[in-house]
């Protein structure tokens, strides 16, 4: 059995601004450029009393906080922080898996410290991590990834929550499905038409039937609500997906996105030429003036092997945009997925033709 800990950073971009500006220290901070086209970085927890959320469009913000200091966001010092509470974490383990700059899974089934638990272990780093960056974490301690992400987020900020394995399926029952990371407003309004309400409810549903609903990720859904998480925690993990998108000053129709398409697919094989896997999967991202968002997925029987058969499938793609004629557009972004090593047998042509059922759902700005 496993010993996963996932270390979750408290408002990261918002606490290294406060952090590092005394006057900013106990006020409504947001991380963020101003404009009619920004969205939120980060908020610091002063202005998440007010609902300021990720994500959020940046006037949106303003009104909801027009107290809020803006200050726009700084990469290369969050970028440096990062690296500084990644060495905290290989004090402990070489299994630790970045999933963005302020969060990670560890692997402390077999630590190299001799801290005689896991909440001990958790313990340490946030202390090193509050010593050393003057920040906070908070921590979940469970036995698999699933269950030590929700844990982290319990007793935020600057806390931290222990599922025992014994406590798993008492843990479980009364949750809400929304907590059940991948489970967006989208999927979670499906799941209350069903009258899936808690992980309980999930858990009465055969998975056979969970699957004819909702396709492979009914199977997931299903072992999620039996507390059923095998994968590994994954150092350094191969390139999985390159993109490049853009925010227009002006909303733009669909038939104004060809310069944009071509100057982003150009961008994204540009870095794909930094690594030795091969992307297979071309990727158009869209987001509508609304904020809905929307995505179109081809892959060919082969690779493509140029910018030109890149952009050229990236353009095609626009074509399965079946929205109204007059929608606009306010991003638009280019990517390939399904990398794998040069060599490697491939999937089957057209696995990912289709959109899923969570490709149109709206985002969460």
């Amino acid at each position: 059995m496993r010993k996963i800990i996932h270390i979750d950073m408290d408002a990261f971009y918002a606490s290294v601004e406060q952090r590092d500006d005394p006057a900013l220290r106990g006020k409504p901070v947001v991380v963020a450029w101003r404009g009619a086209r920004s969205v939120v970085c980060a908020a610091s927890y002063e202005a998440r009393k007010f609902g300021v959320r990720s994500a959020m469009p940046a006037m949106r913000a303003e009104r909801l906080c027009p107290q809020a200091i803006f200050v726009p966001p700084d990469f290369v010092r969050y970028k440096a922080v990062s690296r500084q509470v990644r060495e905290i974490f290989l004090r402990q383990t070489d299994l630790v898996e970045p999933l963005s700059l302020d969060e990670a899974y560890l692997d402390v089934t077999v630590p190299k410290t001799d801290l005689p638990s896991a909440t001990a272990i958790a313990e340490r780093v946030r202390a090193e991590i509050r010593a050393e960056t003057a920040l906070t974490a908070s921590a979940g301690i469970a036995p698999n990834k699933f269950l030590a992400k929700i844990a982290s987020d319990w007793n935020k900020p600057d806390g931290q929550f222990v599922i025992r394995p014994a406590q798993v399926e008492a843990f479980l029952t009364a949750l809400p499905v929304g907590r059940i990371p991948g489970v967006g407003k989208v999927m979670q309004a499906k799941l209350l038409a069903l009258d899936i309400h808690t992980v309980g409810d999930l858990r009465a549903w055969p998975q056979a039937e969970l699957e004819a609903r909702f396709g492979s990720f009914g199977g997931s859904l299903f072992r999620r609500a039996r507390g059923i998480d095998e994968r590994p925690v994954e150092p350094d993990q191969p390139v999985q997906s390159i993109s490049a998108e853009d925010t227009f000053a002006q909303d733009l129709p669909l038939s104004g996105l060809d310069e944009a398409i071509r100057r982003l697919a150009d961008k994204t094989w540009t870095a794909t030429r930094k690594t030795d896997r091969v992307g297979r999967t071309v990727v158009l991202k869209l987001k509508t003036a609304q904020f809905r968002l929307l995505t179109r997925s081809f892959t060919p029987e082969a690779p493509p092997s140029s910018l030109e058969e890149l952009t050229a499938i990236a353009l095609a793609l626009k074509d399965r945009v079946d929205l109204p004629g007059d929608t606009l557009y306010r991003l638009v972004g280019v990517g390939l997925g399904g990398f794998r090593e040069r060599g490697e047998g491939v999937s089957q042509p057209g696995l990912f033709d289709e959109p899923t059922s969570e490709e149109l759902a709206n985002d969460d700005a």
